[in-house]
């Protein structure tokens, strides 16, 4: 271990304990994101925890102690990328949990505790630079900020990605002959999904489960609405008797399934959110509010198919896909009156070789990519007003 006046740039003690006493929290995710620039590593915790960073060498290894902390079984490790070579986890005495990140940077890592989501999650950030930045950047003197004539201007903001990982807890979702759980995969597929989108510049993802637990279908729409999403992506994995049906569906909100809302938006108006743009249905009249709330569902119908039809497009040649049209249904998930969304059948957990398939580490970044291919080039033809999107698409027209 490092000693003198290093030691006291890596061991950083938290003030906060669990926030009931004698409560052990629990590590329900931990994720990594790698770059040219550095990569950062996210702990999700159940409570706040009293913790510790420090390094060790020979080779290089960035600790952290979480006391009183367990981890989640079934929480999955983040795989070598990048600078972080390794990452594993072990218990030490009195409870402490200890989680080791093997990374090729020299650098001194930065931690931030991060304020608690909108589920209640708290989440540790551990920071690494790429070797050999700091020096680099001392040698030169003072940070001075370098702008390309095309770069997006400051203050573009990233589109948001609500990704929801179907069923959880008291609800399994479907199961495979091989005894896979819907709930567990779907949770695997929706990490590596966030993880992915997180990677690209101007998309930026919000997980709306991150742990093995059940949120209702409308508590669902509410967290994406919370998160000020610009899409909504549900993930599932289908099930039918016959074992011999496979591949990938994708789905968005029937005409009828949008009535069925709209008519309970109206209904309830008065404690309705605003839709999308400040616009409220609470102070108009019978008519009005059923003129505006059609406007926007006919919109957002129209806009999630679109959506849907570049992800299914992404599918092509990568995963195997049973409906090769985008579906449309009348699934409660679906029914936000103002955000783009689809719900996306992975698979079909019933079949033998598609429930492999899920389990597989491979398939799913796979699905992943295709997926973030298809989100990408909606936004791209179809950016949002002020994001990074709609920068880069005003300066390609100004070429």
């Amino acid at each position: 271990m490092r000693t003198g006046p290093a030691i006291i740039a890596f061991l950083i003690s938290a003030l906060l304990v669990a926030a009931a006493r004698g409560e052990t929290a629990r590590v329900d995710e931990v994720r990594a994101a790698v770059s040219a620039e550095g990569a950062r590593v996210v702990v999700g915790l159940s409570a706040p925890s009293a913790y510790k960073l420090f390094t060790l060498d020979h080779p290089r290894r960035v600790v952290l102690d979480l006391a009183d902390t367990m981890l989640d079984a079934g929480v999955r490790l983040p795989r070598a990328q990048g600078m972080v070579t390794a990452v594993r986890s072990g218990v030490q005495p009195g409870g402490t949990l200890r989680l080791v990140i093997e990374t090729t940077s020299d650098e001194e890592p930065r931690v931030t505790r991060l304020a608690p989501s909108v589920d209640g999650g708290h989440r540790i950030v551990i920071a690494l630079a790429g070797s050999g930045e700091a020096q680099g950047a001392a040698a030169a003197g003072p940070p001075r900020a370098v702008t390309a004539a095309h770069a997006p201007k400051a203050g573009m903001r990233d589109v948001v990605i609500a990704i929801d990982a179907g069923h959880g807890g008291k609800d399994p979702g479907a199961i495979g002959h091989g005894g896979t759980r819907e709930k567990t995969v779907v949770l695997e597929i929706a990490r590596e999904l966030a993880a992915r989108i997180d990677r690209e510049p101007g998309m930026r993802a919000v997980l709306i489960r991150d742990g093995d637990y059940y949120i209702a279908h409308r508590e669902r729409i509410r967290r994406a609405r919370a998160a000020k999403a610009d899409m909504f992506v549900s993930v599932h994995a289908d099930a039918l008797r016959d074992r011999d049906v496979a591949g990938a569906s994708v789905y968005v909100l029937s005409e009828r399934g949008a009535t069925d809302e709209a008519a309970r938006w109206l209904a309830e108006r008065e404690n309705a959110a605003d839709l999308r743009g400040g616009v409220s249905l609470s102070d108009k009249n019978d008519v009005l509010a059923t003129v505006l709330l059609d406007l926007s569902q006919s919109a957002n119908i129209s806009a999630s198919m679109q959506a849907a039809e570049r992800v299914l497009d992404s599918f092509d040649g990568v995963i195997p896909v049973r409906k090769p049209r985008v579906q449309q249904a009348g699934f409660l998930v679906l029914k936000s009156p103002d955000i783009p969304s689809m719900l996306i059948e992975t698979a079909y957990i019933t079949n033998a070789s598609d429930e492999r398939r899920l389990r597989s580490d491979a398939q799913q970044r796979k699905l992943a990519d295709a997926i973030v291919e298809g989100v990408q080039s909606y936004f791209t033809r179809n950016p949002p007003d002020g994001t990074h999107f709609a920068e880069l698409r005003r300066l390609a027209a100004a070429d």
